[in-house]
């Protein structure tokens, strides 16, 4: 029951740190002692009597329980293992059924097994109870020792400071408003600046030569010390290994835990009296400073983000806040060119002669039981069109090509500045190791070409395989998706029908846009619905097809849902700017799809018809996105805190220690849905926005709403998650240049094909410079055939064809300018787009430069450790 304490606890971690780093390059099955993932695996079937997992406290001592400490007030809490057990009367107890009982012990085995190898692997324990009369809840705290703490720093090369340096807390907007003598309003102090050294890889033998080595309560931030906490958790046996019996998570998923995590740093509330902004803990820092919607318009404290939750999460806040400030000059460009279609829709003279046409122009109907209609009805849809279709448009277009490219290629510089102020540059090339559950279920053992060490090994044969499997579910996944867009087209044409159909003049006229808008509503409503279903099966096929490391994991899955999401969310968006309109053939001939007649674009065109499903979907999803960012979470701490409520009774008045509100809040849920939502945007305001100038304003008004809520929601809401190292945003860069790439593409088709520009520009060429007759000269004349049979009148419908129904020379012109912009287009713009990259070096000089200085440093802090392997090598030279 009694932790063993002083001297003697001292020698058993030495003895044991000593037994694993002589074992460290050794994987056999049949010694004892040897490591299994980290974690001498010999000796845990001999369970020991004695409960391991109390830690005797001082006589008379008075501990705050709200810290983040043992009941000794000295050992500090890395990390929380949690469990709950229902209390149960006695005869229940014996009616209960065998295999319930059976799955129970085994959960209760594991978890004994788990624990004592926790404690074979040098962890210090302690538990807490909260006890009900239905349920009990237990609270493991865990704490790693120096002798741990300075082992596993070595294996999972932690970076060491050599030397301090001015911590590099500067933005390029601050200079150009220094520049410009103009107060920068951005700016603000923010206390406790975390300090910035030139550092290492960490190494045991060389730990006099690292600053703060002396110290060591604080040698390790709290950061630092859970994440090896963290890293013994996720490699530990709880069971068979052949079985993938192995790891936290595992144990997680079979609900043998309830939770684990690391504690928050003290509430994230200020206090109610003032407090100088030094006395504040990093959680309050961040709250103050960050997450409170005041603080919408100011740099966001990247620092203090990673200093608390780690790389990976500060890069993302980093790349969401360098986005939304590139998004400022496109919004600006693209309201301007918006307003300038708007000032510009009276001068259109085109709209102007349809409003003025009358009963000039008889069109032909819109069904084969709708009835002829005079295109002056389509007055104000003309005039609106304009807005979206006007040269501004064109101008927009390339101007986003080169913004994209542009934006990008800071990034990159801004990421590798990133990278190196927190020591992670080259981390995901030299230091990542195999994914626990990789190790757990790869059948061979090979030797890394890399590092000499042998790891375990997946047949690249068998993972093919299975990689072929999975891409035939993407294939058929992607064909229900191309199903319900089917449906949504029929959808529409029903509607349109029906509303022509009840008579009333408005319904009518507005039959289309009626049609449009709720078949959009409804094509978005299964989009949500298809990215739920389709997220959890990418999941479950990518942990199938057995990636060596986390992140070969996570692009998989990424890659998966992202061409799931593409098709998604942008098929409906190309049907209508590619294909809608271009197989309806004409009167007497007219396509059809399943019996109904093929869809023709609205009245003020195809463009307008897609501005106003961008509008739709894009906008759409971001209410709802951000409205379940903002309700869910609220919903589950609800849920969370009236469960644990019950369970503390009489309790409940009493001030609750620190792992008790952790454990109120909720789990950390990642950050692959804020990335996937943030490159479905940036898909939206590149790829359309010929049709869409707005898209770049809608995109930021979301973005300074999502910082808070993202920011919020790690701060307040979730339980603090384990922090990550990563180099940038990975795999999504990757997805951000092809959508880039295909922006370009998209947008020279959308203008040559979809757009009137070009007709209009060759029309104004051959015939009337200021579009007089414009509207007569695109009409045709049903055919006389069409006239002759049936009840039939002369009509007009939109096309370039004789009274045959031949396409005319016109067309054919048109055909080739069109085909010679798109080529000219892509051509002119993709090389600009090479210059930029060209010219933007992805390393800034400067980096360069701090980036020799530091390997210089850490060359002289190891240097007696090179001079012993020369030693080395020179009595045993190689074979």
């Amino acid at each position: 029951m009694i932790r063993k304490k002083g001297s003697e606890a001292g020698a058993q971690d030495a003895s044991l740190l000593i037994a694993l780093d002589k074992s460290r390059s050794r994987l056999s099955s049949d010694s004892s002692g040897t490591i299994y993932n980290g974690v001498p695996y010999g000796g845990f079937e001999e369970e020991d009597k004695d409960d391991p997992i109390y830690v005797h406290a001082d006589e008379g001592y008075s501990p705050n329980v709200r810290g983040n400490y043992f009941r000794d007030g000295q050992t500090q809490i890395d990390f929380v293992l949690v469990w709950e057990e229902k209390v149960r009367p006695l005869k229940k107890r014996r009616g209960k059924l065998a295999r319930d009982d059976r799955t129970d012990g085994h959960r209760e085995h594991w978890k004994r097994k788990f624990l004592n190898n926790l404690r074979n692997a040098g962890l210090l324990m302690e538990k807490e109870e909260m006890r009900s009369k239905r349920k009990t809840i237990h609270y493991l705290k865990l704490s790693a020792p120096w002798d741990v703490l300075v082992y596993y720093a070595e294996e999972l090369c932690m970076r060491a400071p050599l030397q301090a340096q001015p911590n590099p807390d500067w933005n390029s907007s601050a200079g150009v408003l220094g520049s410009l003598c103009i107060p920068n309003l951005l700016h603000r102090h923010i206390p406790n600046q975390p300090v910035d050294y030139y550092t290492c890889a960490f190494r045991r033998s060389k730990l006099d030569k690292f600053l703060g080595s002396d110290s060591r309560d604080s040698y390790f931030s709290n950061t630092q010390r859970h994440c090896i906490v963290y890293e013994i958790l996720a490699r530990t046996v709880y069971g068979k290994r052949k079985r993938a019996e192995i790891g936290i998570n595992r144990l997680l998923n079979e609900r043998v835990y309830a939770a684990a995590f690391p504690l928050h740093e003290g509430p994230f509330e200020t206090p109610e009296s003032e407090v100088p902004d030094d006395a504040l803990n990093p959680r309050q820092v961040l709250y103050r400073f960050w997450a409170q919607w005041g603080c919408w318009y100011r740099y966001q404290p990247l620092d203090h983000i990673r200093e608390y939750f780690g790389e990976k999460i500060a890069i993302y806040f980093a790349w969401l806040g360098f986005y939304t400030a590139w998004l400022l000059p496109a919004a600006a460009v693209g309201t301007m060119i918006f307003l300038a279609g708007l000032f510009a829709m009276g001068t259109n003279t085109p709209a102007q002669e349809i409003c003025e046409s009358g009963g000039q122009f008889l069109m032909c109907p819109l069904c084969e039981t709708c009835e002829t209609w005079n295109i002056s009805e389509i007055c104000p849809m003309a005039k609106v069109g304009y807005l979206f279709d006007h040269p501004g448009t064109v101008f927009f277009s390339v101007f986003m090509s080169f913004w994209a490219v542009t934006f990008l290629e800071y990034w990159k510089r801004k990421s590798a500045m990133l990278a190196h102020h927190w020591d992670c540059m080259d981390f995901q090339e030299e230091e990542e190791r195999p994914r626990p559950e990789f190790a757990a279920m790869a059948p061979w053992m090979e030797q890394n070409p890399i590092t000499g060490v042998k790891e375990p090994y997946f047949p690249r044969r068998d993972r093919l395989s299975r990689v072929l499997t999975g891409s035939v579910a993407i294939v058929i996944m992607l064909c229900v998706v191309i199903i319900f867009l089917v449906s949504v087209i029929m959808y529409r044409g029903i509607v349109s029908v029906m509303m022509y159909h009840t008579g009333n003049a408005i319904l009518m006229t507005q039959a289309g846009n009626i049609a449009n808008i709720s078949s959009t509503l409804v094509n978005l409503v299964l989009i949500l619905l298809m990215s739920q279903v389709y997220t959890s099966l990418a999941e479950k096929l990518t942990r199938w097809e057995m990636h060596r490391t986390q992140t070969l994991h996570e692009d998989a899955f990424t890659f998966k849902v992202f061409i799931f999401q593409f098709v998604n969310f942008y098929s409906s968006p190309f049907y209508v700017a590619f294909f809608k309109g271009r197989f309806v053939g004409y009167p007497g001939q007219y396509g059809t799809l399943l019996g109904l007649r093929n869809e023709e674009c609205g009245p003020g065109g195809c463009l307008i018809e897609l501005a106003q499903q961008l509008f739709i979907i894009m906008v759409g999803k971001q209410i709802i996105g951000n409205i379940q960012e903002f309700v869910i979470p609220k919903l589950k701490a609800w849920q969370q805190k009236r469960k644990l409520a019950r369970v503390r009774g009489t309790q409940i008045s009493q001030e609750p220690p620190r792992w008790e509100e952790d454990y109120e809040l909720i789990e950390c849920e990642g950050l692959f849905d804020e990335y996937l939502e943030m490159v479905l945007q940036f898909g939206f305001i590149t790829i359309f926005v010929a049709a869409f100038p707005l898209a770049p304003l809608f995109a930021l008004l979301n973005n300074w709403v999502e910082i808070r809520l993202d920011a919020q929601k790690f701060v307040c809401e979730y339980r603090r998650p384990v922090a990550y190292r990563t180099q940038d945003i990975g795999v999504w860069f990757l997805i951000l240049e092809v959508l880039a790439q295909i922006s370009v593409v998209v947008n020279a088709f959308l203008i040559a094909f979809t757009s009137d520009f070009l007709p209009r520009l060759l029309y104004q060429y051959e015939h009337e410079s200021q579009l007089q007759g414009y509207v007569n000269f695109t009409l045709a004349y049903s055919p006389p055939c069409y006239v002759a049979t049936g009840n039939h009148t002369l009509c007009r419908y939109k096309a370039f064809r004789d009274a045959n129904g031949n396409y005319t020379l016109f067309y054919w012109k048109l055909l080739a300018i069109r085909l010679g912009f798109i080529i000219v287009f892509e051509h002119v713009v993709f090389f600009f787009l090479r210059l930029i990259d060209w010219l933007v070096p992805d390393v800034p000089g400067s980096l360069e430069l701090t980036i020799k200085r530091e390997r210089y440093l850490a060359k002289q802090a190891l240097a007696d450790n090179q001079e012993v392997l020369l030693t080395q090598a020179a009595f045993h030279p190689a074979a």
